[in-house]
């Protein structure tokens, strides 16, 4: 049970390291991806490889990179 939870925490706290510090050009929007979209592709193939499938989703410019906004700032994350 402890190895399990052990796994859990780690998995979690991995997650929040997997969002690069960049913003990447393309996303995928629609469907139950909610108002941000999934932004993490370099290409509009990629984009388009992503969306294929999926029910109700299109892609199209990130919007911080089509009108240049900054990231929001990143809070720290306590450990």
């Amino acid at each position: 049970m402890r190895i399990a939870a052990l796994v859990v925490f780690m998995v979690a706290g991995l997650a929040p390291a997997a969002h690069a510090e960049r913003d990447y050009p393309w996303c995928v929007f629609g469907g139950e991806l909610g108002a941000p979209g999934e932004c993490m592709y370099v290409t509009r193939e990629q984009c388009l490889a992503s969306a294929s499938g999926r029910w109700n989703t299109y892609c199209d410019v990130n919007p911080r990179v089509r009108f240049k906004q900054p990231a929001p700032p990143r809070t720290p994350r306590t450990r």
